[in-house]
């Protein structure tokens, strides 16, 4: 019985180990450089602490500006924690994502806003259908929200299904209707525009579903 046992072992082995792994987190910044990204990183947006930081507390941001990546996504859970503060005028940011670069310096594409009053958690079409597509349950969210400190923004993109968490908290259950709207494209970090803010994001990871 030994000798069948054991050969019996080997299959199974044989056959797991033909299994795909599960898919995990993995890092799209090393926390030094901006391989894998680009932008204008002269002017808006450097890195500090192992963070993108995008904007000034010393002059208001003239207009919007986007740090993307230079590939494109399409199914993915993706977790960025960001930190977003200011002193003056419109203090606002966000993740982009399924995005495409626009004429100029601008992104086009879902955004995964941040930003008072009314913005955090929110799903926003941006530079393109130019509207809010879902509004967050705000006085949910900021219970949830740090506001001086960093929170967990994680998105998925499932097909047409998009969903978004702060802080573990689920603030978007979308799905999009609209079959010429992409299903793929870049992730963008926004800094908006008429504020003197700064925008900062880290630990930016994802994992790629099927």
């Amino acid at each position: 019985m030994k000798p069948l046992f054991s050969s019996l072992l080997l299959v199974l082995g044989l056959a797991f180990s033909g299994l795909p792994a599960r898919a995990q987190q993995v890092p799209l910044s090393d926390g030094m450089t901006f391989n894998g990204w680009e932008g204008d990183t002269n002017k808006f947006w450097r890195i500090v602490d192992g963070a993108f930081v995008g904007g000034t507390l010393k002059a208001t941001v003239p207009r919007n500006d986007f740090l993307c990546t230079i590939r494109n996504y399409t199914n993915f859970v993706l977790k960025v924690k960001f930190r977003l503060v200011g002193t003056a005028g419109f203090i606002n940011g966000g993740v982009q994502f399924r995005s495409q670069r626009a004429p100029g310096f601008e992104a086009s594409g879902y955004q995964a806003d941040m930003g008072d009053p009314n913005w955090w958690g929110c799903l926003y079409d941006e530079s393109r259908r130019n509207k809010v597509l879902v509004q967050a349950n705000e006085e949910e969210v900021k219970r949830h929200l740090k506001h001086d400190g960093w929170n967990d923004y994680t998105l998925r993109c499932e097909g047409p299904h998009i969903q978004l968490w702060i802080n573990g908290y689920q603030t978007v259950d979308y799905i999009e209707k609209d079959p010429a709207i992409p299903n793929f494209g870049i992730i963008g970090l926004q800094i908006h525009g008429g504020g003197k803010a700064e925008a900062s994001y880290k630990d930016i990871t994802i994992e790629e579903l099927p």
